[in-house]
């Protein structure tokens, strides 16, 4: 049983920032890359930002310069820095990783992110 547990969204002003949190049960971060997604009630899920196990990071166009995704394998958590965040970043916020067949696990109950206008 993998289970992931996404934290730390909340609401947040235009040009304000928040710090959401991955954990996961059943693996361990040191052997994975994790991913954050993102998902609206009108558009699927779609990729934010990836940490390597060797922490490398990869990001989304669109939240480039913004977001930041880092790890601390010793929390087995993940990170995602929101800063500068617009209306536009609202969504619920997931993470995942990739099980033995290449697909994700089952996904958590992600956390949600609201951006006030």
């Amino acid at each position: 049983q993998v289970q992931f547990v996404e934290s730390g969204g909340g609401l947040a002003q235009p040009g304000g920032s928040l710090w959401l949190s991955c954990t996961a049960s059943g693996i361990s971060f040191t052997s994975y890359d994790v991913t954050w997604y993102r998902q609206t009630p009108h558009i699927m899920r779609e990729f934010v930002a990836t940490t390597t196990t060797s922490s490398f990071a990869d990001y989304a166009d669109a939240v480039k310069g913004r977001f930041t995704i880092s790890r601390d394998n010793g929390k087995n958590t993940v990170y995602l820095q929101m800063n500068s965040l617009i209306p536009e970043h609202t969504a619920v916020y997931y993470c995942n990783a990739k099980n033995s067949l290449g697909g994700n696990f089952a996904w958590g109950q992600g956390t949600q992110v609201t951006v006030s206008s």
